[in-house]
């Protein structure tokens, strides 16, 4: 026993390493839009405490309960899910902090309460994005201009509906290299990410070669890569064309989707503050159920977790295709 004692101490092993390992990725666990957005609606918070000399981190169940009918009962309100956002960055705030989150509808009665009370006030089934449909489509199509930034309006547009898009995806996350070309002709795309795919795992699908030159999604697309020799360069597949008709190596902000897509439709007459670019997602899905694609063909393109999320689509066209009024003969 008295041998056993005398032996040398093993020395404690360094952890710095392994615990900067787990920093990273215990960063890494949020998306960098959804950290960005979390720190918007917490700064949203912090306002609110400060003018109203309420307890901010950590808050109270009832200061959060005094926030959330403050947002409800604005001018205009905001929207009952915006509100559920701003309640999740609030607890991820106070947890992130080794706190108690008062702003969990399920701890607390009196808040899951008062959130009832607003989704029944705000009449919160939520309105989608109205849906941009072929007829519209082709209407933009035709007025964009022949000109370096036409041709990437024309291959963004036409790629945005044709896949289904959302606009995160083909501003920062696109990029020259995720397309190929099939033996068919069609075009292959490996999204690296998305909003729904925190975890990065990426998602493979294809877009089919158009029936009609004029609106090939294909042929639009090859001709920009080409037009702005991006075939050589790499990196973002759509990005900022100047006045001059000069191409920015830098990708698209989110924000200049809308943008784009706003004065494309005005060129074609069409009222751009009708229209968004998840209209373009929208009619995609309402316009391929029109024509018999199934809810899982649609979710899998469009890269929907559930096909209970397509099936509005999906009503919405047998509301179109099935009308009993068109049989009365009038």
């Amino acid at each position: 026993m008295h041998e056993l004692q005398s032996l040398p101490t093993a020395p404690a092993p360094d952890l710095s390493g392994l615990i900067a390992t787990a920093e990273k990725f215990y960063e890494a666990s949020k998306a960098p839009a959804t950290i960005s957005a979390f720190e918007s609606d917490l700064a949203s918070f912090r306002a609110f405490t400060t003018l109203n000399h309420l307890p901010y981190l950590p808050s109270t169940v009832e200061t959060v309960i005094l926030y959330v009918s403050s947002l409800a009962a604005a001018d205009p309100p905001m929207s009952y899910s915006t509100i559920r956002r701003r309640l999740s960055a609030l607890s991820y705030a106070h947890r992130r902090r080794g706190l108690e989150s008062p702003a969990v509808p399920r701890n607390h009665f009196v808040l899951r309460e008062v959130l009832a009370g607003i989704r029944r006030t705000l009449s919160t089934a939520q309105h989608g994005a109205d849906p941009i449909l072929i007829d519209q489509i082709r209407r933009i199509v035709a007025a964009c201009p022949d000109s370096m930034l036409g041709k990437r309006d024309l291959a963004l547009l036409l790629y945005s509906f044709s896949a289904g898009s959302r606009a995160s995806e083909v501003s920062s996350i696109l990029e020259v290299g995720d397309l190929s070309l099939t033996a068919a002709g069609d075009l292959y795309i490996r999204l690296r990410g998305s909003k729904t795919d925190q975890e990065h795992a990426g998602r493979d699908f294809v877009v089919s070669r158009g029936q009609y030159p004029e609106t090939c999604p294909v042929r639009a697309i090859q001709a920009w890569i080409s037009e702005a020799r991006l075939d050589q360069a790499g990196g973002p597949l759509f990005r900022a064309v100047n006045r001059h008709d000069t191409v920015s190596p830098h990708a698209l902000s989110r924000r200049s989707i809308s943008k784009i897509l706003k004065a494309a439709a005005a060129r074609a007459g069409l009222d751009p503050t009708a229209l968004s670019p998840h209209g373009l997602r929208a009619g995609m899905c309402t316009s391929a159920a029109l024509n018999g694609a199934t809810e899982m063909e649609i979710a899998s393109l469009c890269g929907h977790r559930s096909v209970a999320t397509v099936r509005r689509y999906v009503r919405a066209a047998e509301v179109l295709r099935r009308n009993a009024s068109s049989r009365l003969g009038l």
